[in-house]
């Protein structure tokens, strides 16, 4: 029997408002994304996209998600916002390069318990910067406010990423050979891999987090360990299409040893000489600060490289060259061998804070 009560949206938490004109301030962030293929209006039911008008003949269409793992709760307890959306199109957007895919347009899931128009706001704009930096649309998404299921202030994401690739173009792991070099292309930082780790040692050691880095004075340690996720699609793609790329891997959670082994033929092995590049400072700092092994480091950061190309011996100094062009810093840090599918990560005494030479050895 009804007691007259007269229940709305609002007072179970939902604010209808607050969701139509988060929809209204982020149309122009989308609208800053356009290419061609994709207008990027909002508000319909889902977005189009028109491969013809993108240029393509024989497309294969590649799809990827992903998250943002707890990096995000860094950014809510430390109120850094504004580059987690960089990460999320990062992790989907480097997946679909390593396949030769051009990403071509982007959907993010944004879920919440109760909307901060201004942090949603803050999180959307750099997702809209994440695209722009890989050249994708962003074309929709969700936001979805839940009460109940999450704690205040809290939120979590999600990326919808969609590319494409001439039949001919893609990289499926077949044109790796024997005497193959490994191109070692370095990251923005931790990326956003490993940061349950970062955590767990943040409160543990009681790292003070807005003050200078111990390791650089110049940096606040929030800001080394929040740098967004490098997106290495627009120095590679030109190299794809010119067929001088016989592998890319995305060096994300699992780290060099894991990874690589995903885009190599049963019968090859990558040996990896982590002599080959100096070891960043941030990541010596976490490794020094929870004691780590070098074998512990190879699977769980990604040590300084964000992104590997395998590529003939002929081409590896001109890929170089035309990569460092582009922008990237580029490091020579290993050979394709014969043997069992996998990766070895091997260093002298001196490679990675090591009491002696060392190495570390994933299969299949």
């Amino acid at each position: 029997m009804s007691d007259g009560k007269s229940y709305t949206y609002a007072q179970a938490g939902v604010s209808i408002a607050a969701g139509n004109a988060l929809v209204k301030a982020i149309g122009p962030l989308a609208k800053s994304t356009r290419r061609p293929g994709a207008d990027a209006e909002l508000g319909g039911f889902g977005g189009f996209f028109d491969l013809k008008a993108a240029g393509y003949k024989d497309p294969l269409l590649v799809a990827a998600n992903d998250g943002v793992g707890t990096k995000l709760k860094l950014a809510i307890e430390q109120n850094r916002h504004d580059g987690v959306g960089i990460d999320l199109v990062a992790m989907c957007a480097n997946d679909l390069i390593v396949q030769g895919a051009e990403p071509l347009f982007f959907l993010d899931y944004f879920a919440t318990g109760k909307l901060e128009p201004e942090t949603a706001e803050r999180v959307i704009a750099s997702i809209a910067e994440g695209c722009l930096q890989a050249g994708c649309a962003l074309i929709g998404g969700e936001t979805a406010e839940m009460p109940g299921m999450y704690a205040p202030g809290d939120y979590d994401l999600a990326g919808f990423c969609v590319g494409a690739v001439e039949r001919d173009q893609a990289l499926t792991g077949t044109r790796v050979k024997a005497g193959d070099m490994i191109l070692g292309l370095a990251s923005s930082g931790v990326h956003s891999n490993g940061y349950s780790l970062v955590r767990r040692l943040a409160a543990d050691k009681g790292w003070k987090l807005n003050r200078p880095a111990l390791f650089d004075q110049e940096v606040i340690l929030i800001d080394a360990l929040m740098a967004p996720t490098r997106i290495y699609v627009k120095s590679l793609l030109p190299l794809v299409r010119a067929g001088r790329i016989a592998a890319l891997a995305h060096i994300t959670g699992g780290g060099l040893l894991e990874n690589i082994p995903r885009v190599l033929p049963e019968d090859l092995h990558a040996r990896i000489d982590a002599d080959a590049w100096p070891q960043p400072r941030l990541m010596a700092f976490l490794q020094a600060q929870g004691a780590i092994e070098p074998e512990e480091m190879a699977r769980t950061f990604n040590c300084g490289i964000g992104m590997i190309a395998v590529v003939s011996p002929d081409n590896a100094d001109a890929i170089k060259g035309a990569l460092e062009t582009a922008g990237e810093t580029v490091f020579v840090i290993g050979r394709i061998e014969n043997g069992a599918r996998g990766c070895t990560v091997a260093g002298s005494a001196d490679a990675w804070s090591a009491r002696e030479a060392w190495q570390a050895v994933h299969l299949g």
